[in-house]
């Protein structure tokens, strides 16, 4: 499977060259994206672009890959989807787990806040007045 790579500031851009992600690129892609989870810059955007056909089990391996990132306090932002592959996820009923977004400058808003979030759920000097 062929993908350009963008590293960037505070994420990589994976995108995938291919028109069609066949359940067979699955693995592939899977591990192209993983590979991010262990630098310093662990967030992907996944920009799908190029892509207007999805198999059904590399679209349900996309989700679980994002879900992977977040359990690993890192961002996986999907940009660039056009209606046609937005239409077999809605069938798959995956759509709505997604975090997608149409471009690539609302994908790299959305790490941003996620990051913020992250720094400040970890930050220990945060304390609460408690009511007694």
């Amino acid at each position: 499977m062929e993908v350009k790579i963008d590293t960037k500031e505070k994420f990589t851009v994976v995108m995938p060259v291919e028109p069609h992600l066949y359940d067979t690129m699955t693995a592939e892609l899977a591990a192209v994206c993983s590979q991010y989870r262990q630098n310093t810059v662990k967030n992907v955007v996944l920009n799908l672009q190029s892509v207007t056909a999805i198999g059904e089990n590399a679209a349900a391996a996309i989700v679980q890959l994002q879900q992977d990132f977040y359990e690993d306090n890192a961002s996986f932002v999907i940009c660039g989807m056009k209606p046609a592959l937005e239409d077999i996820f809605d069938k798959l009923e995956l759509l709505e787990l997604l975090n997608s977004t149409p471009t690539e400058t609302e994908a790299w808003d959305i790490v941003q806040m996620e990051e913020i979030e992250r720094e400040l759920m970890d930050g220990d000097d945060v304390e609460f007045a408690v009511n007694e």
